[in-house]
């Protein structure tokens, strides 16, 4: 494989080592953890659950505010790209009862794949996870290093799973407009960013069902670095969009990272990755006109025709691309998948409520949310 492009990342980081050597040791470590999400136990599958992370060291970034000014922000997008990673470490995993140990890569990221007791308690979504680095402690006060999070396992109930792209869909981004969505990402916060009209009120709808006792796991893909995970986070919890497992990916200084091509693979291999741990349910897609969603879920449906549902696409671009999104449509048409190109969430929502997605009593809070929003 040729791996000149990757040749300056590996340069910088290099450099970067030997000056964190020699000025950053006093720096704390931290483990960052992603959640994790995966699929019960069942009769003849034995279940799943994929953990991801990253161990850096550097300070927590503050919590943001509505009074955060220009330069505390940048300030802050400055220090989540300016990470210093950690190779090598051993990385303890303790979930279920169980120990597992990975190591970090050469980004300081670390993953497993772990199997969930056959006996999970019914009902319950969120189990607690925890990550600790083995024989390593806080340079100035020697404390271990140990961060607790939670991971996601749907129960057998739910009607079916969401899975939703972030940029343009979720959260109003312009990455039609590369200077746009760099004014966005790099002088805002998660309390200046805006979300797309209603979009809160439907998620919520959706994680419901038409019976409002079920659970509906909703994931969320994007080809955004994993340097935004605090900031969506931030995002989804001040705008009332129910959390789920959120799935970046990383940002090295190579031509992938910037090219279509890239953008493609990440996502199509991150909505497989959901689906393979899910095996027996079905899912809900949601993308926009901007960049590939329509494509990528095409070839989603021809993969897996029996196991998508319904793919609604947010229309944020010309008209001209609208007669690619159609041919686009007439191909999921062929395997009996509907694809929606939706002027507002309200659309998508109306379409829901009619094919059994949503309880259509629903609806009015979702017209109101988007007035809201608007």
């Amino acid at each position: 494989m040729n791996t000149q492009p990757n040749l300056p990342e590996s340069r910088f980081d290099a450099l970067k080592n030997r000056l964190f050597g020699r000025l950053g040791k006093n720096e704390p470590y931290r483990i960052v953890y992603y959640r994790g999400f995966g699929g019960p136990a069942q009769a003849n599958e034995p279940g799943s659950i994929w953990l991801k992370g990253r161990v850096l060291r550097e300070r927590d970034l503050s919590t943001p505010s509505d009074r955060d000014t220009f330069w505390h922000n940048l300030l802050a997008t400055y220090q989540r790209f300016e990470s210093d990673e950690v190779p090598g470490v051993t990385v303890r995993i303790d979930a279920f009862g169980e120990t597992h140990t990975t190591v970090t890569d050469k980004e300081g990221y670390f993953d497993l794949t772990i199997h969930p007791p056959q006996n999970l308690p019914p009902g319950r979504v969120w189990f607690p996870v925890r990550y600790a680095l083995d024989g390593i402690v806080q340079p100035n006060t020697g404390e271990p290093v140990v961060n607790d999070g939670y991971l996601m396992v749907p129960p057998l109930f739910s009607q079916f799973g969401v899975i939703s792209d972030i940029d343009d869909t979720v959260l109003v981004t312009g990455a039609t407009s590369l200077l746009q969505t760099a004014r966005l990402t790099f002088l805002g916060n998660a309390y200046t960013r805006l979300p797309f009209a209603g979009v809160a009120a439907f998620y919520r709808a959706l994680q419901s069902g038409p019976v409002t006792t079920l659970f509906n796991p909703i994931y969320y893909v994007s080809s955004s670095p994993w340097n935004l995970y605090d900031l969506l986070i931030d995002f989804f919890r001040i705008q009332g969009i129910p959390k789920g497992p959120i799935l970046l990916r990383n940002f090295g200084l190579n031509r992938e990272t910037f090219s279509s091509e890239g953008h493609h693979i990440h996502k199509l291999a991150m909505i497989r990755k959901v689906l393979d741990v899910n095996p027996s349910l079905a899912f809900i897609l949601l993308g926009d006109s901007g960049q590939q969603d329509p494509e990528i879920y095409a070839q989603v449906v021809r993969e897996n025709p029996d196991r998508i549902r319904a793919i609604y696409i947010r229309d944020v671009t010309p008209e001209t691309r609208d007669a690619s999104v159609r041919e686009l449509i007439r191909t999921t048409d062929a395997h009996n998948v509907p694809m929606l190109l939706v002027a507002d969430t309200v659309a998508a929502a109306e379409h829901a409520a009619a094919n059994g997605f949503i309880d259509p009593d629903t609806l009015p809070e979702i017209r109101a949310d988007r007035e809201a929003d608007q």
